[in-house]
């Protein structure tokens, strides 16, 4: 048996090896990311939308958060049951060696806009969006998202009516409720069980 470094292994091949040990892929990937792979691969498995995930707080004390999300809402159950899978898989793989609390949630009504892909999938909606640049002098934008053309996202502010700006000026968005669409659609039920 011929054992060799990692740093003799790069100097020889032109990159660092990958371990395969007890089935537990080693690289250079964050722990974010690979709970991001995790996550995927087991909302996949049970027909679930992954939304988001995140790694809070320190290396003492992690706060793991999952969003997960599908047609018609995610159930207590749907979250309990994904908890349960994932959460086997991170402690086998010894992927988070302290403690750790992990949440796994739906993204709620007033959903962060993660991906352009979730601009595209809420065309229409009321949003609020902050970029990490002024676009036109402000950073700050309330209103509606119009369309989505390649990366460049148009947006009907409330303030200073149309605007556009490309996705990755975006620094945080989400949902807003539309009020006076939830009660209209709220008046109808009433309407439709009375009759």
């Amino acid at each position: 048996m011929i054992l060799v470094s990692c740093d003799a292994w790069e100097r020889l091949v032109g990159s660092r090896p990958l371990f395969i040990l007890a089935e537990k892929l080693m690289s250079s990937n964050s722990i974010e990311e690979q709970i991001q792979m995790i996550a995927a691969r087991i909302a996949e498995e049970k027909n679930l939308e992954l939304v988001h995930t995140e790694v809070a707080g320190t290396k003492r004390n992690s706060t793991v958060r999952i969003f997960i999300d599908k047609e018609g809402g995610v159930t207590i159950e749907d979250c309990s049951d994904f908890s349960r899978k994932i959460e086997a898989v991170l402690d086998a793989d010894d992927l988070i060696p302290t403690a750790y609390l992990l949440e796994v949630s739906s993204p709620g009504l007033e959903r962060g806009l993660y991906s352009l892909k979730d601009f595209v999938k809420y065309t229409g909606s009321l949003a609020k969006v902050k970029t990490n640049q002024p676009i036109n002098g402000q950073k700050n934008f309330r209103g509606r998202i119009v369309s989505i053309k390649g990366e460049e996202i148009i947006f009907s502010d409330k303030t200073n009516g149309e605007v556009s700006f490309p996705y990755n000026a975006v620094a945080k968005a989400n949902l807003e409720i539309d009020l006076e669409e939830e009660l209209r659609g709220s008046e109808k039920r009433k309407t439709e069980s009375g009759k």
